[in-house]
């Protein structure tokens, strides 16, 4: 598992989880990091380089966390807003939640919704939506695509690198990772 932000440069961290910004409402990670498989934080190091021409970078919400963490944003069943699977990813340090910043001065692009913001235009393929929003959307979907990345269809924000059942899911700690 590699620390993105020290390997990726230019990158936002905005970890919301390391938060009260979640759909528990109170931290779930004792420290803010982002962790990643190699194969997939070199990928997410491309993306970076991409879009750094036009003068844009990624934001980072979410990378690995623990199986444990999963089950526990699985319960209560009222929270659950996407099934267990989707999260397999994570667990696998094979899944990221970004946005898109401008790099020049760190201002987030706008995008359908907030992260974790749930109502139809978190759908990726929603289109009621301004036009300069849908290209950010695009192009933030055309840049992680390029590079080995799916996006899942229920949040704009969420994509697995393909090569995530290549990995088997983890319940380290960022602590005990290191």
């Amino acid at each position: 598992m590699l620390d993105v932000a020290k390997l990726i440069p230019g990158l936002v961290l905005d970890l919301r989880f390391a938060t009260a910004q979640t759909l528990l409402g109170r931290p779930l990670y004792a420290r803010a990091r982002a962790l990643l498989r190699r194969p997939v934080a070199e990928a997410l190091q491309r993306v970076q380089a991409t879009l750094s021409g036009w003068g844009l970078g990624l934001c980072l919400y979410d990378a690995y966390h623990p199986y444990s963490l999963t089950t526990e944003l699985m319960c209560p069943p009222e929270k659950l807003v996407d099934p267990p699977w989707s999260h397999l990813p994570h667990t696998r340090g094979c899944a990221v939640g970004v946005g898109l910043v401008e790099l020049a001065s760190q201002r987030p692009l706008p995008l359908p919704t907030d992260f974790q913001e749930y109502q139809p235009a978190t759908h990726s393929g929603y289109g009621q939506l301004p036009a300069h929003v849908l290209f950010n959307r695009s192009m933030l979907l055309a840049a992680m695509k390029q590079q080995g990345f799916a996006n899942y269809p229920g949040e704009w924000w969420h994509y697995a690198h393909q090569r995530w059942a290549d990995f088997g899911p983890l319940d380290i700690s960022f602590e005990e990772l290191g």
